[in-house]
């Protein structure tokens, strides 16, 4: 098997052929910003506030070694996220959120996510009687995640209630604006680690990630839906909030995709949400380098439509 990195100088090196290769990260440096070339999975560049594609960097070539570092762990989840956000740029969104479901089962049985599984803590359940809050006023809905104390993590019964209250926005037309909150210090810590590696049946965890899935009714009621951002917004926090239509969040909000680093990709619908807003390079970026986006950078990509202090 070759490398399952690749980098290409472009100021020294003419791009590959498009389409290839596949069973590689290919990655391309350049030290201005011109004409993207197509087929690459991440553009990086020392220009300063470059349009998407690139991704401005200090140092690119020292970004590319960590990415490369990452690609080199953990093979089989960069690859799968590359051909993931590939595939998904000719699909439609529903058929996005199956191809990532899929994608993310078959990675649950694979060695990189149970090496990281192993060497994790272990973590009690703390569950909340009423995970999701709602509270309607005339034509607006206020949905609200309701976990504090673990920052609202994101396990199973606040996925079903979450579900619960977008089915409503989804089948009432009177309901025109959906607000999407998050009790406490962060909007959302992303998945909640506590159940990571219960599930003992990929296929039946694909089935049920795409059955009750928050992220197929958000594509939905996009439209209506405002999400407001603060503290930590990591994994499912902004995979699943990149879906509404308007998102605000406040200056001390810090997003971040880790997924690739625990043998895993995107599960929450991130792999079609993010690229919609920033592409699929940036979305490339963010989830292999497991790096952090400031409430400004996020803006700046276009992740977040404004940043206000009073997104809470």
């Amino acid at each position: 098997m070759q490398p399952p990195f690749l980098l290409v100088d472009l100021d020294r090196t003419a791009p590959p052929s498009v389409g290839e290769p596949q069973d590689r990260v290919l990655v391309g440096v350049a030290g201005d910003r011109r004409e993207p070339p197509e087929g690459f999975d991440i553009l990086l560049t020392g220009a300063s506030d470059p349009p998407r594609p690139w991704v401005s960097c200090a140092d690119p070539y020292a970004t590319a070694r960590r990415l490369e570092e990452v690609v080199t762990a953990q093979p089989a989840a960069a690859l799968a996220l590359v051909q993931v956000l590939r595939m998904g740029a000719r699909l439609t969104g529903p058929d996005q959120l199956v191809l990532e479901s899929l994608a993310y089962s078959t990675l649950q049985g694979g060695s990189g996510f149970r090496d990281w599984l192993a060497a994790a803590p272990r973590r009690t359940p703390r569950p909340a009687t009423e995970p999701v809050r709602l509270a309607r006023d005339g034509a607006r809905l206020t949905v609200t995640l309701d976990r504090p104390w673990v920052r609202n993590a994101f396990d199973a019964a606040t996925r079903d209630a979450l579900c619960e209250a977008l089915h409503l926005a989804v089948a009432d037309p009177t309901l025109t604006r959906v607000d999407l909150r998050g009790n406490g210090p962060a909007f959302c810590s992303g998945g909640d680690l506590a159940e990571f590696g219960t599930s003992h049946d990929p296929a039946l965890a694909h089935l049920v990630r795409v059955g009750r899935s928050p992220a197929a009714l958000l594509q939905r009621c996009a439209p209506k839906v405002t999400a407001h951002l603060h503290g930590a917004c990591v994994g499912a926090g902004i995979e699943l909030s990149a879906f509404a239509g308007r998102v605000l969040a406040a200056p001390d909000t810090v997003v971040r995709l880790p997924e690739v680093g625990m043998g895993l990709i995107p599960g929450a619908g991130g792999t079609a949400s993010l690229p919609v807003r920033i592409g699929r390079e940036r979305t490339a970026c963010l989830a292999l380098s497991g790096g952090e986006l400031t409430a400004d950078e996020a803006l700046a990509w276009g992740l977040v439509d404004e940043v206000t202090g009073d997104a809470r």
